[in-house]
């Protein structure tokens, strides 16, 4: 496990594209580690961007590069949900 991340921890990567206008634009990662010890990555901001890596620093390379990729696909810059935050309920 990584030293400084709980199990659950949000992560934020800031990602910028020549040409768009997307500079420096900051994205939260929410990351979770499955049963595999494998650390998974979605951007709540951005419909089915998702990663993973076997490193929390791998997983914030890897996610960064589906940002862009996102982004790219994208036509035109459209409002994106404002990331509020992750509440923790016990049921």
């Amino acid at each position: 496990m990584h030293p400084y991340l709980k199990p659950t921890q949000i992560s934020s990567v800031k990602c910028y594209l020549e040409g768009m206008n997307v500079k420096n634009k900051e994205f939260f990662v929410v990351i979770e580690r499955d049963e595999d010890g494998v650390y998974v990555g979605e951007v709540p901001q951005l419909k089915a961007c998702y990663s993973q890596g076997d490193t929390v620093d791998e997983l914030m390379v890897n996610i960064r590069e589906v940002i862009e990729l996102c982004l790219e696909e994208l036509e035109e810059e459209l409002p994106m949900n404002e990331f509020i935050g992750v509440q923790r309920l016990v049921v």
